[in-house]
């Protein structure tokens, strides 16, 4: 943004987003929101995606999502888009003040968890298996137990 006086002014995250000074990034990906991996499938699922190139899996407020790293196809050379006027919804409605900063104020978003490959995701699966292990084992004591009052 410029002034009267040409001097550039720095960008409000609390107003529209500064999409004239940004490189487009919310043009090169889409995220998709996915459930919480909690079964052993599923957890190799989050693996399978991870193995893919491009792809991250993220969680933010307790939310998972599924990252791919894809660019538009509506992006022209300049960052701008080629159907502005007929773009769909989300397009529109990103980068709302309401819902938080866009990626142009990529410092300030935060991640309870970031997976960018399937060996960083490594330890996280295990912990998980393992502590459902845990818990089955309780349920299987528990059972036997009561089976043995009988």
């Amino acid at each position: 943004m410029h002034n009267a006086l040409n001097v550039r002014k720095e960008p409000d995250p609390s107003t529209d987003p500064p999409c004239d000074l940004c490189t487009a990034l919310c043009c090169k990906y889409f995220a998709l929101e996915i459930d919480k991996p909690t079964k052993p499938r599923e957890l190799d699922q989050i693996r399978w995606y991870l193995v893919h190139q491009d792809v991250v899996i993220w969680v933010q407020d307790g939310d998972w999502y599924l990252e791919v790293r894809n660019r538009c196809k509506h992006l022209l050379p300049d960052n701008r888009c080629e159907i502005y006027n007929t773009r769909p919804d989300v397009c529109r409605e990103y980068g709302d003040p309401d819902d938080g900063p866009c990626e142009y104020y990529g410092d300030t978003l935060q991640f309870d968890l970031y997976f960018d490959s399937a060996e960083a995701f490594e330890p996280y699966r295990l912990k998980q298996l393992k502590k459902r292990e845990k818990r089955l084992a309780k349920r299987r004591a528990k059972r036997k137990k009561v089976k043995e009052l009988v």
